[in-house]
């Protein structure tokens, strides 16, 4: 069965850097667009990129954009999110999610309803 899940969240100071991973199982990921999102306490959960497989399609919250960087390799079948100069608002629980639509791209909404499968989600707390 299709199966995500993350890794590499933890407790940084601001300024710092961490690479999440999104490992991917029970589907053919070069299909398919993945999506980061974030769910800080008492927020809604919101998108953070996008990237896709077959049209190069990126896209990048205005928050993270210069900061965040998604990456790909589909042949580990992996979904990489390396985080630099880590500010506290960016403190929440990341996740993963397979983006609707077999062969789309980024482009159009990114809302938590364009996408379908999610992972359990990785803590990224950054605080001094």
């Amino acid at each position: 069965q299709v199966q995500l899940v993350e890794s590499g969240g933890g407790l940084v100071q601001p300024g710092g850097s961490l690479r999440l991973s999104c490992a991917a199982s029970g589907f053919f990921l070069d299909a398919f667009a993945m999506g980061w999102f974030r769910q800080a306490p008492g927020k809604e959960r919101e998108a953070v990129s996008c990237i896709s497989s077959r049209d190069g399609s990126t896209y990048y919250a205005e928050s993270v954009k210069g900061r965040f960087t998604s990456s790909r390799d589909n042949a580990k079948g992996t979904v990489y999110l390396q985080m630099n100069n880590l500010k506290p608002d960016d403190t929440a629980i990341y996740y993963c999610a397979i983006r609707a639509g077999y062969g789309t791209g980024c482009y159009g909404g990114q809302t938590i309803y364009d996408y379908d499968y999610w992972g359990q989600g990785t803590q990224v707390t950054v605080s001094s």
